[in-house]
Order: C-alpha cells, then structure tokens, then sequence
C-alpha cells in the first residue's frame, strides 16, 4: 500500500498494511518548532543551527518536510489557505530566535515588539500601527490571546460583527487550492484539507487574532457567557456561518475534486472523506 491507499483504508474502515501516521497534516496535529529542530539534528537531516520554518505561528508549529516525512513515515500531507491564523501569508521567510534559543524562520510579516517585561507581542496581519492582538509570555514557547473586548450591549448584539473575518474564497485561493492539491497528489500521500471557514466557536478562534478591530462577542468568558444570556445570538452567528462554509466548500470542491482524503471541517477533530 501507499500512503494515500493506507490511509483511505482506515477511513473506510478496513485493515491497513500499518497503522496510518500523520504528523503536520493539520493545525492541531502539528509539532512545536523546537521539538521538529531537535528531532532533524537527531536524525542528522540538517547541519547545526539550521532553522527551521513555523508553519504555524499562534501554536508555533515547525515544518514537517518531505524529508522528514519520509525518515519518520508519515502517510499524510496538509493543504491549506495561504493565509495563516495571524491573518498574513506564509512567505518571505526570514530568521528569528525562540527564547530557548531554537533557529527558525518566520513570515515576513511576522512583527513582534519586546515588552518590559520580556514577553512578546504580535500584531494582526502584521500591522504594527494598530494594537496586538497576541503575546509570548518570557520564556514561553507559543502565543496567547490578548484580551480586546470592548463593552457590550446585550440587548444590541448585530452577528455580522461576529464574522467579519468570514467570507467568500476568492478567485486566487481557488487557484492555489486546485495547484497545491494537484502537486500533492503526485505524491501518492493522502491529503489532509483544512480551508478554515468552519470553526463554529472554536475558542482559540473567537478573539479574532487576525483583526485589527474585532468587533462583536471577543472575549473568552464572554463568549461562554453569552451561550447562557443570548443562545440565540450564538444560532444566528453560526446559522450564517454555516451558509458561508457551505457555499465556499462548494467552490473548494470543484477546484480540489476528488484529490483530498480528508477534510478537517470544524472546530473538533471530526472529519470526512470527500
């Protein structure tokens, strides 16, 4: 079996040849920077101090390269929009040094600014003329949501301020879609899609790292909150969410076609074949 047969087994619930391995084909089955730097010098893939990207800077999460997916057997690919949770494109690569001293490279619009304290903080879409929306506590090892709410009037709740940060794919991340994924598809690894679009109140999600200006339910207890005080907000935000999504998977599958495996479509670990 290949990768893709391996894992497409699995899913449709037959035995495998092994188990099916993916490591990095999505946000939330990555690994941290640092662990993916000391795990090539282990494996002898890099000379010293060779950086390594962050492909995904609120967790800090490394790249899992082909190289390192062969050496380690991973079964899976991720494709993705450009965009990151930051709200600016993984491009324009430049180094950058973690606390504990890990060699990486960062987007170019990756800003940070260094507080008194010695922590850090990142700005959304790299603005660094407007306020940021994430810190690096000293010594930490991945960012924090800061707090900006602003004051609420629950009785004048309006959704649209609770999806700003959603709406139509465009032309061009069609365009990228349909590229990535006939690449990925040569191969022969089963690929992992996360399109975003879908986080139904997935709390790392809600303070909206990627606006200058968030607007609507953004704080973390507040958001708990208002599923108790106005449930029926909540249903309209997602009622029109759900809309979004649907209308861009649409789009999303006649550029991808049958070429992804799996789809990482919620705020959960739930997913489904395409």
């Amino acid at each position: 079996m290949n990768s893709r047969e391996r894992v497409e087994a699995a899913l449709g619930h037959r035995e495998p040849d092994r188990v099916p391995l993916d490591l990095g084909g999505s946000a939330v089955t990555g690994m941290h920077v640092s662990t993916v730097y000391a795990l090539r010098q282990t494996l002898g893939l890099d000379p010293p101090s060779t950086p390594v990207r962050v492909v995904e800077p609120f967790q800090m999460l490394g790249e899992i390269a082909p190289d390192l997916q062969d050496a380690l057997g991973v079964d899976v690919v991720g494709l993705g929009l450009r965009d990151n949770m930051f709200g600016f494109e993984n491009s324009g690569w430049k180094p950058w040094t973690l606390f504990d001293g890990t060699p990486v490279l960062v987007p170019g619009r990756f800003n940070t600014e260094q507080e008194p304290d010695g922590s850090v903080v990142q700005y959304p879409r790299g603005d660094e003329s407007g306020e940021p929306s994430v810190k690096m506590p000293r010594d930490g090892f991945y960012f924090d949501a800061l707090d900006r709410q602003g004051p609420i009037d629950w009785e004048d709740l309006d959704p649209e301020d609770n999806l700003e940060e959603f709406g139509s794919v465009t032309d061009e991340e069609l365009r990228y879609l349909e590229k990535e994924s006939r690449r990925f598809y040569e191969t022969e690894k089963a690929i992992f899609a996360n399109f975003g679009g879908t986080s139904f109140g997935d709390i790392a999600l809600v303070p909206g790292m990627q606006l200058g200006d968030p607007r609507g339910i953004r704080g973390v207890k507040e958001w708990y909150m208002c599923s108790v005080r106005r449930p029926d907000y909540m249903f309209r935000v997602y009622e029109r969410q759900l809309e979004i999504a649907l209308e861009n998977l649409e789009k999303i599958h006649g550029a991808v076609g049958d070429r992804v495996s799996v789809a990482f479509i919620t705020g959960t670990d739930f997913g489904g074949q395409t």
